[in-house]
């Protein structure tokens, strides 16, 4: 979402997504995501190794990070501490991810696993009075890894990281806007539908929601919605979802 909200274009794909499908997407970069869970994990969600040789500039958050490292023959182990919360950065060395950052801005840390010993060809770039490893890169492969989150409101400067990733490291350019892809799917729908109707089960949820909206703009009366009680909403809520989508 944050991507999309500097005006880039992104797609979320899985780990298990082969290297010939995303050399086939011609990505300008890569965005490793965090998660609660560890690279240390028996079953621990890994990728290809090879991701890492296709001069594609990659940023890892988090597990990202530790995930780069795990797989990069760094060394990765478990923390005596869970650490959670805010934290002062300061940033070490010159980088293109820190163009413009203040020195001590805050970051937001969650994670239960730390790095020990860096991949080969890694420095350290940033650090905090918990984390002596917050941020690293490999300049020369344009690969990134952050310890902290940049892509939630407590990182102070989070939006300015990832514009030096989306826009310095990886050259995107601002050409997307969220009400492009409506006006794609509005089209796509009255191709699909044609002179058709459509009946659409309404729970009133995020995903229903929208897909009720979209309809309604490319179709118009030839949409009929049935609202499902699933039985999980909040209190008056199915009333505000009734009165919403009938008189509205």
């Amino acid at each position: 979402r944050r991507v999309r909200e500097a005006q880039v274009f992104c797609e979320i794909h899985p780990c298990t997504k082969s290297l010939s499908e995303i050399k086939n997407l011609n990505p300008k970069g890569i965005i490793l995501s965090g998660g609660p869970a560890s690279v240390l994990e028996k079953d621990a969600i890994l990728c290809d190794q090879e991701l890492f040789e296709l001069s594609i500039p990659i940023l890892g958050i988090c597990y990202g990070m530790q995930l780069i490292t795990h797989i990069l023959d760094g060394k990765v182990s478990q923390a005596d501490n869970r650490e959670y919360g805010r934290a002062k950065i300061k940033v070490k060395e010159y980088s293109r991810l820190f163009k413009g950052v203040k020195n001590n801005s805050t970051v937001w840390m969650s994670h239960g696993d730390l790095i020990n010993k860096l991949p080969n060809g890694f420095k350290i770039t940033a650090f905090t009075d918990n984390s002596p490893i917050a941020a690293i890169e490999n300049q020369i492969k344009k690969i990134y890894g952050l310890q902290f989150h940049p892509e939630v409101v407590h990182t102070s400067e989070g939006t300015k990281l990832l514009d030096n990733f989306l826009f310095d490291v990886c050259k995107c350019v601002k050409n997307w806007k969220i009400d492009s892809l409506a006006e794609y799917l509005i089209q796509n729908i009255k191709a699909q539908v044609g002179n058709g109707h459509v009946l659409c089960g309404l729970s009133g949820g995020v995903d229903s929601s929208v897909v009720a909206m979209l309809l309604h703009k490319a179709i118009g009366d030839r949409l009929t919605c049935i609202f499902i009680d699933n039985g999980l909403l909040r209190t008056d809520e199915r009333q505000k979802v009734e009165r919403a989508f009938r008189d509205n």
